[in-house]
């Protein structure tokens, strides 16, 4: 949305900003998977000229794609969530030793508080690791700004360039001034093999080349404008990046700041100048004590986790408290709010699944990453263990092959159509090679739905939604060798359940289908869908269609009292309302309910 189109400003999130950034500094191929908080970036990406754009199977064929455009003497751009990172690091470190032709800047987007998220882990630390540079911008103006440096640092030292950003950067709304495109390169084909073909020979050769640029990156480091001293009054002096500064500015407005926009490597000289300035220094910074660690290897005494929190995310509130607690007042305290539990929409496919196996005590439940991870909570809590994306296939593997065939209970792996595709192949295909005697369930809703409905290799549609190649995942694990393959429709309970029941206890491997549509991809929403209402008076307080957990059911409990005044018997303690606003007509609570109380809205 314009913000003044008078001036060329816009109104973007940081995640719409480097999308835009991107654009500028002329990326001409880019390729990411879709992951809270990252996912936006790439959606917004391709809906400019000039860029080719697609979602990957995973993060590693991601990079790997842009890897090779680099080869092609473009630029190219990697996007991913910080878990991402870990399934894309063996290209990424090789990349490191190999460089490009073309800029190549991966996005790794961190998650403290772990909002959407299984672990809370600092990629500042890959930066340390794979020896490259790393930049991480405090708002979406620099978030855009700081592309086009990645992508210019990117070539004059031949490497790929880490850019970090956090949740609160990716999704707040700041004031970014529009730029133009700069000129692209026309892409080429230059055999390169002593640089690109790392066999140890050449890549002992590399290894040198990089101790080389770390020194170059130092000595820039030193005088880079996203570095920069920011006088202050008051004994007391922060170093700072990223949304931390912003932090900072907010409890300390006066105070001296060291502000890097480049965390790796580090400005020592500019870090000891500016130490040497302040009575107190202070390190702010989210999670690991990344640059206090650093900056205490150099010998300069200073405060970090020892006052700021090394969990979760900070805030000014929080800031203020840690290094001046009898300054804090109530102006600076948050709000003290009630939790908001997630849950699975009203109508979601996932819901019949995970009802069922909710009912079969004797199995573990594997499971992965995506919505469904929701069936892990009351009122199903239907999931056992959830490790990462893809590992819910070998999960169930590895403990049925403990068990063993005479083993008590049952292992089940759950996952959606989307994981499959990203990790859980490879997965299935090791169970069927082992002989694994677990059931895999795929979840096929015809979306990546967690993280917004992005496509992916089975939906039948590209980044852009245009037509493309969708897999048949029926024949695919055929093809793998899955000797069992069974699809249902998880809205018709009982007929799953029975489906379910027949594979669980077969002794060979199994995949069962789930497939429907998830109830918030556009084509659903405007369709016309029934709607179900509760006949109260033939409510018999079962809660059958309460144990769904279905947001649009609510449970109105009743004293003995209430309950005759009501109509009801005394010893009925309470009915079951659908709330017809939120139903999306799945049918699920219906055939649950024995006693006639839910039906269609328009049925006699």
């Amino acid at each position: 949305m314009a913000f003044d189109e008078n001036d060329n400003k816009l109104w973007l999130s940081g995640n719409e900003a480097i999308a835009l950034g991107a654009w500028e500094a002329g990326v001409q191929v880019a390729s990411g998977y879709p992951g809270t908080p990252s996912t936006e970036i790439m959606g917004n990406l391709v809906k400019y000229e000039g860029v080719y754009g697609e979602w990957a199977p995973n993060e590693k064929v991601g990079l790997e794609v842009a890897i090779g455009a680099s080869f092609a003497g473009v630029r190219a751009f990697a996007t991913m969530k910080h878990v991402g990172v870990n399934v894309a690091a063996d290209p990424l470190f090789t990349a490191s030793y190999t460089g490009g032709r073309g800029g190549l800047v991966v996005l790794t987007a961190d998650d403290p508080q772990m909002h959407s998220s299984q672990n809370e882990q600092d990629n500042r630390n890959y930066a340390f690791a794979a020896k490259l540079p790393m930049l991480e911008p405090s708002d979406p103006a620099e978030a855009k700004a700081m592309m086009q440096t990645a992508f210019e640092l990117s070539e004059r030292f031949d490497c790929p360039v880490l850019f970090r950003t956090t949740t609160r950067i990716a999704h707040v709304k700041g004031v970014v001034e529009k730029g133009e495109r700069v000129p692209t390169e026309s892409a080429s084909m230059e055999k390169m093999p002593a640089k690109f073909v790392m066999l140890p020979g050449n890549a002992r050769l590399r290894r040198a080349e990089i101790e080389k640029r770390m020194a170059a990156t130092r000595e820039l480091a030193e005088k880079l404008p996203e570095n920069r001293i920011e006088q202050g009054n008051g004994p007391r002096g922060f170093i700072c990046a990223g949304t931390s500064y912003n932090y900072v500015k907010e409890a300390f407005p006066e105070a001296p700041v060291l502000k890097l926009g480049m965390v790796w490597p580090l400005p020592e000289g500019m870090i000891r100048d500016f130490a040497a300035t302040v009575e107190e220094l202070i390190v702010v910074e989210e999670l690991d004590p990344f640059l206090e660690t650093h900056i205490k290897a150099m010998g300069i005494d200073c405060h970090g986790k020892d006052l700021i929190p090394d969990q979760g995310e900070l805030n000014s509130f929080l800031v203020r408290k840690a290094v001046d607690p009898d300054s804090v007042g109530e102006l600076f305290a948050p709000l003290d709010l009630p939790m908001r539990p997630p849950n699975m929409c009203a109508g979601c496919p996932h819901r019949g699944i995970f009802y069922n196996l909710s009912k079969m005590k004797d199995v573990f439940v594997s499971g992965d990453i995506g919505c469904y991870t929701l069936g892990f909570l009351p009122p199903l809590s239907a999931m056992d263990s959830c490790v990462c994306m893809g590992a819910s296939v070998t999960v169930a593997h590895g403990m049925s092959k403990a068990l063993g065939e005479e083993g008590t209970g049952k292992v089940v792996a759950v996952l959606g159509d989307s994981t499959f595709m990203h990790s859980g192949m490879t997965g299935l295909l090791n169970a069927v090679y082992n002989e694994s005697n677990a059931t895999v369930i795929i979840l096929d809703n015809r979306t990546t739905a967690m993280t917004g409905h992005q496509n992916n290799p089975a939906s039948g549609k590209n980044i852009k939604g245009e037509p493309a190649h969708a897999v048949n995942l029926e024949k695919l694990c055929e093809a793998i060798g899955v000797p069992r393959v069974r699809v249902v429709n998880p809205h018709e309970i009982t007929q799953t359940q029975k489906v379910l029941k027949e594979e669980i206890a077969s002794p060979d491997p199994s995949v069962v289908i789930s497939r429907a549509p998830c109830v918030l991809l556009p084509e659903m929403v405007k369709a016309k869908k029934p709607v179900y209402f509760t006949n109260l008076e033939n409510c018999s307080g079962c809660m059958a269609c309460v144990r769904l957990g279905c947001p649009a059911i609510s449970w109105h409990p009743l004293t003995p009292e209430q309950a005759v005044e009501r109509g009801y018997t005394k010893k009925q303690k309470g009915y079951a309302e659908i709330a017809e606003v939120q139903c999306n007509g799945c049918g699920q609570c219906a055939e649950l309910c024995k006693f006639d109380a839910i039906s269609k809205r328009g049925e006699n």
